[in-house]
């Protein structure tokens, strides 16, 4: 086109790269619709599981310790709902009327339970080396589905905003794996480990029935979540370490609980192993999950882009006298509740009610209430 042409030849040719650009138009576009598929399809592929997971749906988790024994009642025992009513802790009817159903309000001393509990929880996870944080509650789309989360879809748990990118956060792990997110650690800095508090939304699509009434299962809630980025070779003895954190946690509080190692079916996509911590709850006859630990390995750092350089001297040198840099390798991931203050309130109240209609606090919450020892009834 630079040089001397014929007209001919010169209109030949503009019309030859007019097609050409809209050819390259329609195959971009193209692109961008089989990248979006393949995404898609990418997403369905969950972690890799530990060889030692229990291969089947939920009733097929192996018991890996059960701590304490449940307590025995001389007198009938109430749920939570009775004891929140008796005590005037909550309510749900004019939260149904403000927001919807699955909505609450705490009251009086449920407040106060709430922040000692938080508190609490906040102060003996950071003995143990954690960094504190509170967190975003609204990310962008892409960083849910990078943890592994769908925020699409008739079944999702995710809250998304119209007319935006964005979602309400289900819980702590989403906001915090994404701190690092595209950037490379120093292998000195690890583990990084953090204890980070917020509020958590979740749809709970499809949950219903009177296993999940009152407190169990709630759109809107707090939560203390722990999470730790460390070498490959370290995550399985992190995931010890943050069960055992929970154990030590909810014994302090004198619960009884069992601790299970999830199955396959129960997985979910990020999780390489799962140990699920459930709590008997004397007012609903049965046992509730108050937390889990999870290692993702590599699934949600590397769709991160979370890596690290490793810190030993390279052992090359390029035929130029340069001395090659270690490659670098991706993190591991792994999260645990370290309380889920909903679920943990319904522990508390069913499990240290009192005959006289009364609900005993224990002893480690009561330098974070005020030095408020029970919760009575309200004098009408």
């Amino acid at each position: 086109m630079k040089g001397k042409l014929e007209p001919a030849e010169r209109q030949k040719l503009i019309e030859e790269g007019k097609n050409l650009k809209e050819a390259l138009t329609t195959l971009e576009e193209d692109l961008v619709k089989l990248r979006d598929e393949l995404q898609i399809e990418a997403q369905c592929i969950p972690n890799l599981t530990h060889p030692d997971v229990p291969i089947g749906w939920e009733d097929s988790s192996k018991l890996r310790n059960m701590v304490g024994s449940p307590r025995k009642f001389d007198f009938p025992v109430k749920d939570h709902l009775q004891l929140g009513k008796e005590l005037d802790l909550f309510d749900f009817d004019a939260a149904a009327e403000v927001s919807g159903s699955k909505f609450y309000y705490l009251k009086n001393e449920a407040v106060m339970l709430e922040m000692a509990l938080v508190n609490w929880t906040l102060t003996e996870v950071m003995k143990r080396g954690f960094t504190p944080l509170t967190t975003p509650e609204i990310v962008r789309s892409s960083v849910v589905e990078k943890c592994g989360f769908q925020p699409r879809g008739e079944n999702t748990q995710v809250y998304s905003i119209e007319d935006s990118d964005q979602c309400l956060i289900g819980t702590a792990e989403i906001p915090v794996g994404g701190i690092h997110m595209d950037s490379i650690v120093a292998e000195s800095a690890l583990p990084l480990k953090y204890v980070a508090f917020s509020h958590c939304f979740r749809t709970e699509a499809g949950a219903a029935g009177t296993a999940t009434r009152g407190l169990y299962r709630v759109h809107q809630f707090s939560k203390v979540e722990m999470f730790i980025l460390c070498r490959q070779e370290e995550s399985d003895m992190y995931h010890e370490e943050l069960i055992k954190i929970e154990e030590d946690l909810f014994s302090s509080l004198g619960l009884h609980f069992k601790i299970l190692d999830m199955a396959t079916g129960d997985l979910g996509a990020p999780a390489y192993r799962k140990f699920d911590v459930e709590a008997w709850m004397p007012g609903l006859e049965r046992y509730g999950e108050i937390s889990s630990a999870s290692n993702c390995t590599d699934y949600q750092s590397r769709r991160l882009g979370i890596r690290y350089r490793p810190s030993e001297s390279p052992s090359t040198t390029s035929k130029k006298g340069k001395t090659n840099v270690a490659a670098t390798k991706i993190v591991h991931t792994l999260n645990a509740t370290a309380c889920a203050v909903p679920r943990m309130l319904v522990c508390l109240l069913e499990n240290f009610q009192q005959e006289d209609g009364s609900v005993s606090i224990p002893h480690p919450l009561r330098p974070f209430t005020g030095g408020v020892e029970a919760i009575y009834p309200k004098s009408r």
